[in-house]
């Protein structure tokens, strides 16, 4: 018997979803190990293995892939880190990092303080070169222009830099000088991780380009050393299979191509969906329409703008373990600090004072304290309601009669609070981008989702919520699921009206293709493209990204065209409410993805019992401002077809669903519970 393996590092939990190649599927959680994740990894997969009674050893020897989504790079960003690092540019133009884009985040707070660059500035290293935008050299690189840069960073090596960044100007139009730098850099220093601007991210807009470089080379000897020592200690346990890792457009990678792009593990989820992914630590919400997933040009992690392709998700600082204070302004706050795995919640019992957002649902009567994880931790209500009432204390309710009405008081401001937070989420992931979410369906999924899903989408309007069987370990069980994927770009000459640029972007699509070909790790499986294309119109600054699926290349140019500007009007039209056919269309990037799936996928779990299941017990619960006794029923016994009326309360070991007064919920048989929300 072969076996699969996904695994997703969380902030409190370490999922594993197991898939052996009857079809038969297997979860397992442990907790998260910030200092160093292959300790949670492996502790998980020990979980794991002893759910089908093998040993880790044995499981291992068994297992043909593993695919695994770290949060690595993304801790070592937010944290300050990473790895001391040079940057080589272009002289006159070591300070474009800091100049940025001439924008702030947040435009009317008039101190705002920059973000301190990943290098410092006796680090950005001036080389005596620059490459025109046409692609021709006005100042060619000569030896002693590449020597002096080689001495300057011994000198650095010295002092403890482990990466380089080299980021010249205008490498997009001409890596040449950037591919000899980084060829000497790598032959006078094999220990040292380096990477060019053009193998990162080979577009326009320096900005983007040197800070997506740059946070590549911060992160790639901590995701090297990671992966490095992840992959010893699986060899050592016996994995002689495929490890892959989950990038930040939602495909997969083999390890290599992970540390190469390092940065893209940052940020590491049908038609008319909504994503609500709440787990310990946050909640990230994505919009899915035509069965895709839509693409942002990048985000900001702690300092650095990375302008790698990443998921358009929203991510609030707000889940289980989310800790609720009083803010400088005397106001109930939650999060984005969390109390993580180590010491977590104040009713885990592990040294933990601070209240959480899962001491709240305790209090609230919405968790078994006897059954937590399958009964794996027992949960403290003493120590919660304790939590809570010192939060009750210093929000200044005094008029509650004792320490528990105290904490019931906190408990249900918290509860309120974190639900409105992630409807505003929401909204940005919808309204802000033209939506409305009453259209769409809520997708439920991580351990914390099903307690407030119900909250969220009745503020938001919305009718529909799905909640899978799999929902606390959706992200590894979907690894188990994702393609091995390229993404490409590259950037066009941008000239007035499509028709002139149609031979170019021919031409880029065929190049795209060969390379993302070439870097798949496997030869014969079926690849699949998506082109797409950012453009804008002339007097506009900021482009947009226009899928070209629909469109036929094998028109003439002319027809080709004036299909592209249509379709780039239409999407203008979609996004922002107006279009203007009358101006010229500029195409600016060329975008492809080369993605091939691979072989043995998970089924998704959950089988329907023969007969309708009735409610094990009955819990009270503070709902709607009154205690209530709920009955409780167990997911895995429900039958294909069995309704359930709120209040009610459905759950398995690693996941709470609260169906609330006049919610209406249908198992379909198939590992998916549906709720129609009441009014």
């Amino acid at each position: 018997m072969s076996y699969t393996l996904g695994i997703d590092v969380g902030g409190t939990f370490t999922d594993v979803v197991l898939a052996s190649e009857d079809g038969r599927i297997v979860t397992a959680k442990a907790a998260s190990t910030p200092a160093d994740q292959s300790d949670g990894v492996l502790a998980g997969i020990a979980a794991a293995a002893a759910r089908i009674g093998l040993s880790p050893t044995a499981l291992l020897g068994a297992a043909t892939r593993i695919v695994h989504g770290t949060t690595v790079a993304t801790n070592a960003l937010l944290e300050g880190r990473t790895a001391p690092l040079a940057m080589l540019t272009t002289a006159g133009h070591r300070d474009v990092i800091e100049m940025r884009e001439g924008l702030k985040p947040e435009r009317y707070h008039l101190r705002m303080s920059p973000p301190a660059p990943l290098v410092a500035r006796h680090r950005r290293i001036a080389v005596a070169e620059r490459m025109g935008a046409d692609g021709r050299a006005r100042i060619p690189l000569g030896e002693a222009a590449i020597a002096e840069a080689l001495e300057a960073i011994a000198r650095a090596r010295a002092e403890g830099v482990r990466a380089v960044a080299v980021c010249f100007l205008h490498a997009w139009a001409n890596p040449a000088h950037e591919a000899a730098t980084a060829g000497a850099l790598r032959a006078h220093f094999p220990d040292l991780y380096v990477c060019a601007s053009a193998e990162v991210l080979g577009q326009i807009k320096e900005f983007e380009r040197f800070s997506t470089t740059i946070a590549n080379a911060a992160v790639g000897p901590v995701i090297g050393a990671y992966l490095g020592r992840l992959s010893a200690r699986l060899t050592e346990a016996g994995f002689a299979g495929a490890l892959f890792i989950t990038l930040s457009h939602g495909g997969v990678a083999s390890a290599a191509e992970a540390v190469r792009l390092a940065a893209a593990t940052a940020l590491s989820g049908p038609a008319g969906l909504l994503t609500f992914d709440m787990g310990g630590t946050s909640s990230d919400i994505a919009l899915l329409r035509d069965g895709q997933a839509e693409l942002a040009d990048g985000r900001m992690v702690g300092p650095a703008r990375i302008a790698l392709p990443a998921l358009d998700i929203v991510t609030l600082g707000a889940g289980g373990g989310s800790v609720a204070v009083r803010d400088k302004s005397g106001l109930l706050a939650v999060g984005p600090a969390s109390a993580g795995a180590q010491p977590g919640p104040a009713c885990y019992g592990q040294g933990g004072l601070a209240a959480t957002v899962t001491d709240a649902d305790l209090v609230l009567g919405l968790l078994d304290p006897a059954r937590f994880l399958g009964g794996a931790r027992r949960l403290d209500r003493a120590a919660a309601e304790a939590a809570l009432a010192r939060l009750g204390v210093a929000l200044g309710l005094r008029a509650a009669a004792s320490d528990t009405a105290l904490a019931l008081a906190a408990a249900s401001g918290v509860q309120r609070l974190v639900d409105a937070r992630m409807a505003d989420g929401v909204r940005i992931a919808t309204v802000r981008r033209g939506h409305d979410p009453r259209f769409y369906t809520l997708l439920a999924f991580g351990g914390a989702a099903g307690l407030h899903v119900s909250a969220v989408a009745a503020m938001l309007g919305i009718a529909r919520v799905a909640v899978p069987r799999a929902a606390s370990v959706l992200s590894a069980w979907g690894m188990l699921n994702s393609a091995l994927r390229v993404e490409l770009v590259e950037s066009l000459p941008q000239r007035p009206g499509v028709g002139a640029d149609i031979p170019a972007l021919r031409a880029a699509f065929a190049a795209m293709e060969q390379a993302g070909r070439a870097r798949l790790p496997v030869a014969d499986a079926p690849v699949t493209l998506r082109r797409a294309a950012d453009l804008r119109y002339g007097e506009q600054v900021f482009e947009l990204t226009v899928a070209l699926d629909g469109l036929d290349f094998s028109q003439p140019d002319a027809v080709l065209a004036a299909a592209l500007a249509e379709t780039f009007h239409a999407a203008h039209q979609a996004r922002y409410t107006y279009a203007q056919p009358d101006q010229e269309v500029v195409l600016v990037h060329a975008r492809l993805t080369v993605a091939a799936a691979l072989a043995g996928t998970a089924a998704s779990p959950g089988e329907a019992a023969a007969i309708p299941a009735a409610a094990f017990a009955a819990r009270r619960c503070f709902l709607d401002g009154a205690w209530q006794d709920v009955p409780v029923f167990d997911f895995a016994a429900l039958a294909a077809g069995q309704a359930i009326a709120g209040p009610a309360i459905i759950e398995q070991a690693d996941t709470t669903i609260l169906l609330r007064n006049g919610d209406l919920s249908r198992y379909d048989g198939r590992g998916w519970l549906e709720i129609v929300i009441g009014v």
